[in-house]
């Protein structure tokens, strides 16, 4: 397993990715001890919702493009479905609050570390998906492709943060989640929270997107 992951470069990024995933578990894990409340222990949750995104790009890179890509378009699928679970920790910064057992930095510091990490999780697996895309298509189509993505993934984390729906509805209660999405989707300015927070998450998506390919590009 290691000599795989060491051929295909992604040990270094492995560790690192469940280094900084341990160091969320353990922030969550001492609030816990230190004030008796289990607040923040759903975070845990959601980091592994997060993971899953990268856990699917990477099983969908060891795929070959051409032979194989009826499985490609299932993970595909699969990995569009949950890659808004790793941008939606972002938005539990709205539990922060004043009053409570802990200080209020230390809660901003745990947060953020959870969203830090999840984010990750949804940039590395999106640059998983645009390098197997490269492979059909030009580099600027990917990167369009890419903002359809997070415009995609946007949406999402509006409908898990406000109508409470998840990415296994779709599997659990399908017909639900169409209707919901579809008279979202239908009368987009009848639901101006829908269309500020998408327009808004996505604009800011964007400025971590294109941050990052400022900071890649530095590098070379």
């Amino acid at each position: 397993m290691l000599e795989k992951l060491r051929k295909s470069k992604r040990l270094q990024e492995t560790v690192f990715m469940a280094f900084i995933s341990a160091s969320c578990f353990g922030f969550s894990i001492f609030r816990y001890l230190y004030t008796d409340t289990d607040m923040f222990l759903t975070l845990n949750w959601n980091l592994f919702l997060a993971f899953l995104p990268w856990g699917f790009s990477s099983l969908a890179r060891k795929l070959n493009f051409k032979k194989k890509r009826y499985p490609l378009l299932i993970i595909g699928f699969l990995w569009l479905l949950f890659f808004p679970n790793s941008l939606y920790i972002t938005t539990d910064l709205m539990h922060l609050q004043e009053k409570t057992n802990m200080p209020l930095w230390y809660d901003v510091i745990l947060i953020l570390s959870f969203a830090w990490t999840g984010l990750l999780f949804g940039f590395l697996s999106l640059w998983d998906m645009e390098k197997i895309l490269k492979k059909a298509f030009s580099v600027r189509t990917v990167t369009g492709i890419s903002m359809v993505f997070l415009l995609l993934g946007s949406f999402g984390v509006y409908l898990g943060r406000f109508l409470r729906l998840n990415s296994w509805n779709i599997f659990s209660e399908p017909f639900k989640l169409f209707y919901d999405v579809g008279i979202q989707i239908a009368a987009p300015f009848n639901h101006p929270r829908m269309l500020g927070m998408t327009l808004f998450m996505w604009l800011f998506l964007t400025m971590v997107y294109w941050s990052f390919r400022l900071v890649i590009s530095r590098e070379k």
